[in-house]
């Protein structure tokens, strides 16, 4: 075969946003994560697990934002699944010298089983999907973090949390990873009290996304009446990386921090959750983070396992 691009087979499973696979297949996802993560019990990081089922597959990971749980995360989840990783990124490849991204996929899908991208425009994921002829993962854009909620759906199942009829609560920024879990939402069947600043709130297509899914959707500007009787306190990063008037946004954010008394309005064995690098004392006061309701280095352990299922569903095995 010549130049070009090959045929593109029907098979092939992207991963972009969690609408991609449906919430029964997220449901399979949680389901395979807990079980693969409990016959692990006790063994090494590195070691294969006993069936190997992705015994001779490569992942190559296209990185132009910094990362550590995904980066980690995802060459953890392939060595225990019996493949192997490898890194690209801006400064190490033809990418930060101006190949485009349609070529990038079309190299990449004749090297490596499947491609891996944390990057900054959602639009550049989508290129690579529809070039590639290998199923590409969102591993993070400026639209979704899908991989992120997966892991923390498996997180509050692990903790005895029922997903549908959940009251979930978020605080601070409308941002990415608030856009999945609306996504989910409507998936899953579980509701959400959005506390944001004015200007601040998440995308209205999530928000319908949600509600058509059957989603109660709450849009408040009171961080305590979001927080009262919630299952589930959650928050990120105020500013992200690459953002700037950050003195103003932060201002703008300081009655959204999730502290004692916040929690204290929340059901007596809610969660905290946070996708992590946290600023103590910022999004979050310390005796929150460390306290006795925080998972959030469970829901950082469980981005390996979360990995791992939407990779075998990509790979047509869930």
């Amino acid at each position: 075969m010549t130049g070009g691009a090959l045929d593109l087979a029907p098979s092939v499973r992207n991963f972009l946003d969690l609408s991609d696979a449906g919430g029964d297949v997220i449901a399979a996802m949680i389901g395979d994560a807990v079980d693969r993560k409990a016959a692990r019990k006790g063994w090494p990081k590195g070691k294969p697990d006993a069936d190997a089922p992705l015994a001779g597959h490569v992942l190559g990971m296209i990185f132009e934002k910094a990362s550590t749980r995904t980066r980690v995360s995802f060459d953890i989840g392939m060595r225990q699944l019996g493949g192997s990783a490898l890194i690209l990124d801006a400064g190490t490849s033809q990418l930060g010298r101006g190949e485009s991204i349609a070529d990038t996929a079309r190299v990449l899908s004749r090297m490596v089983d499947a491609i891996m991208i944390r990057t900054d425009d959602h639009a550049k994921a989508e290129e690579l999907a529809h070039h590639a002829h290998v199923p590409v993962i969102n591993g993070l854009t400026d639209r979704s973090h899908p991989c992120q909620i997966v892991a923390d759906l498996l997180t509050l199942v692990e903790h005895g949390k029922a997903l549908p009829g959940l009251e979930i609560a978020w605080f601070g920024d409308g941002n990415n990873v608030l856009h999945s879990i609306l996504e989910a939402a409507g998936l899953m069947k579980f509701n959400v009290r959005v506390a944001t600043p004015q200007g601040y709130e998440p995308e209205a297509e999530f928000v319908d996304m949600a509600r058509a899914g059957g989603a109660t959707i709450t849009l408040t500007q009171d961080a305590r009446a979001a927080a009262e009787g919630a299952d589930v306190l959650v928050t990120d990063t105020w500013v992200s990386m690459g953002q700037t008037h950050a003195e103003d946004k932060l201002k703008a954010m300081e009655p959204f921090r999730i502290d004692a008394p916040l929690m204290g309005v929340a059901k007596s064995d809610a969660l905290f959750l946070h996708c992590l690098p946290a600023h103590v004392g910022d999004e979050v006061s310390e005796e929150v983070f460390e306290g006795s309701q925080s998972v959030v280095f469970d829901e950082a352990e469980n981005r390996i396992h979360a990995q791992k299922s939407i990779l075998r569903w990509c790979f047509g095995q869930i």
